[in-house]
């Protein structure tokens, strides 16, 4: 189904990869990120010592978001393709959320190797998502 040659289908399996994508990158780097990060499991869990579904589902629907933007972004620069759903979500990487990771982390005096750790993830993200879409096509 597409509106404004947007694929919605693509859009919300691309949404659904890359949270899956999240939950592989930081179950993999989960202790260099909390090192990073200066906090102990422990008081990423609160009282209850379980996650908390709230930023899971945060950042399932901001993935959601961003993969909707991503595939109005690759519909107009177009067409739509593979590589140009990947170039794409690397270009709105590099222009958008490294460089705004990069100053937040920097005024906030957070560990570089965080910077590194959540742009890498975002990254991915980003590859992923325009892969699907493009790879949908229109």
């Amino acid at each position: 189904m597409t509106i404004i040659g947007i694929n919605y289908l693509a859009v919300l399996l691309a949404a659904v990869a890359a949270w899956l994508v999240g939950a592989v990158w930081y179950m993999a780097l989960g202790k260099p990120w909390m090192a990073a990060l200066g906090k102990t499991q422990q008081e990423l869990m609160g009282p209850t010592g379980k996650p908390s579904a709230g930023p899971f589902i945060i950042s399932f629907v901001a993935e959601l978001v961003m993969a909707f933007a991503l595939a109005f972004l690759i519909v107009r620069i177009g067409p739509v393709t593979l590589a140009s759903g990947i170039t794409t979500g690397l270009l709105a990487w590099l222009g958008f959320v490294a460089t705004s990771m990069v100053v937040n982390h920097g005024f906030s005096g957070a560990r570089p190797m965080l910077t590194v750790i959540d742009s890498g993830h975002w990254l991915a993200v980003l590859l992923v998502e325009g892969a699907v879409i493009g790879g949908f096509g229109p």
